[in-house]
């Protein structure tokens, strides 16, 4: 048996999506990780375009035009279902470009959920606040109509005992 090298080794067991592309944005090597988050086989995809997996190569183009490394940027991957952070860097005297993806698919989704459950609360807040305010206002109606009430019976005693006494 061969022994693989240590980076063999971290190619390997990498939990990140790692994949390097030529300078034809053709994919020459993936990890395992990467075929597992795209669902795809190494035999399938090396050699591949890689716009039939990325949607978007502009990444991959700043990394060819202008030797950019770029970090952190993260992407949606609607048609597999991913959220991912990428790191995009050239490799420096073998005319390729790699790439590290990071999944943040549960994050995301947790963070979309999270949004979703404070929209929905803030909508039962509204209406808590509007019942609240429609309730107010119907007392403070009524209240004002008994006082209005109250306030004319009063001055008819006051004028009928005023009329009395005089």
């Amino acid at each position: 048996m061969v022994e693989k090298s240590l980076w063999e080794l971290l190619w390997d067991y990498d939990p990140n999506g790692l994949v390097v592309l030529d300078r034809d944005y053709k994919i020459q090597i993936v990890n395992p990780s990467f075929c597992g988050l795209f669902k795809l086989k190494e035999e399938e995809i090396k050699g591949r375009p890689a716009a039939e997996v990325f949607d978007d190569l502009s990444d991959f183009e700043a990394v060819w035009e202008r030797g950019e490394v770029i970090k952190g940027r993260e992407r949606e991957y609607p048609r597999y279902g991913l959220y991912l952070r990428g790191v995009y860097f050239p490799v420096v005297g073998q005319g390729l470009a790699a790439c590290i993806l990071v999944d943040l698919t549960k994050e995301h989704q947790r963070a979309e959920e999270l949004r979703e459950v404070k929209q929905e609360l803030s909508k039962q807040v509204n209406k808590v606040i509007d019942k609240q305010m429609s309730i107010a206002q119907e007392i403070a109606g009524l209240l004002g109509e008994t006082t209005a009430e109250a306030k004319v019976s009063l001055l008819k005693i006051r004028n009928m005992l005023d009329s009395e006494i005089r």
